[in-house]
């Protein structure tokens, strides 16, 4: 299982918000690079990126920054806002290890299936956030018709491997991962997933690893508030490949 330090990025600062909504952010960096070289620094391989303005709807070009961190030999898992076929080639073509889609994914999964062609299922990342069950979509602004097990199943046949899956509920809020939910989604979908939303603490990792069939966990706001230290959580986890 993989450590994915989250790094979102709103405004060209590094940023949290509580439940994706917009008004409730907590500004923790006005420099992503250093922060990426801190979480480096402490032993991470993978980071994972969030463009929230492209998320938003809003156009903000970050893969200048997203191809510097790449650069400094980490394994980028990069979204936010990549609606289109050219979006995510361009992401790949920046050094990015692996896209993350989620909108463009309800929307239009016959992309998925082309994408899948054209870059490889190690590529591409569903993300399969969800409020109650229910998929959100547009920087979680909007709900879609899709309960995140069938959209998962749907687009597991069309050749996707990776999922990241976020309680939005939990998002922000420290309460714990909803590990249960988590499982399930893995279980129902054949998909390798990745957890999200909610961890608070080292024993939130130790369960999840515990599940023994999961990609990984990001590690948000717990990571930036010192409720977590990287170093410990990361001698928790076999690595996956």
């Amino acid at each position: 299982m993989n450590i994915f330090p989250a790094i979102d990025i709103k405004g060209g600062r590094v940023v949290r918000l509580r439940q994706g909504d917009p008004n409730q952010q907590t500004i923790y960096d006005d420099a992503p690079l250093n922060v990426a070289q801190r979480w480096q620094a402490e032993g991470a391989s993978w980071l994972h990126v969030v463009n929230l303005d492209g998320a938003l709807d809003q156009a903000t070009d970050l893969l200048g920054i997203v191809e510097k961190m790449a650069g400094l030999g980490l394994k980028i898992q990069f979204g936010g806002g990549l609606r289109s076929a050219e979006a995510v080639a361009r992401a790949l073509n920046s050094g990015v290890e692996r896209a993350v889609i989620g909108t463009v994914a309800v929307e239009q999964p016959e992309l998925v299936s082309e994408l899948v062609a054209l870059h490889g299922a190690d590529r591409l990342v569903i993300a399969l956030d969800a409020r109650e069950g229910w998929v959100a979509t547009h920087g979680w602004q909007s709900a879609s018709r899709w309960r995140a097990e069938d959209l998962g199943r749907s687009l597991a046949e069309r050749g996707a491997r990776y999922a990241l899956y976020t309680d939005i509920a939990r998002d922000g809020e420290l309460e714990g991962v909803n590990v249960g939910a988590t499982v399930a989604l893995a279980l129902s979908t054949g998909l390798r997933v990745i957890a999200s939303g909610g961890v608070r603490s080292l024993a939130d990792v130790r369960q999840l690893q515990a599940a023994g069939n999961l990609e990984g966990v990001i590690l948000g706001k717990a990571l930036y508030e010192g409720l977590i230290d990287l170093r410990a959580a990361l001698n928790l986890v076999t690595p996956s490949a």
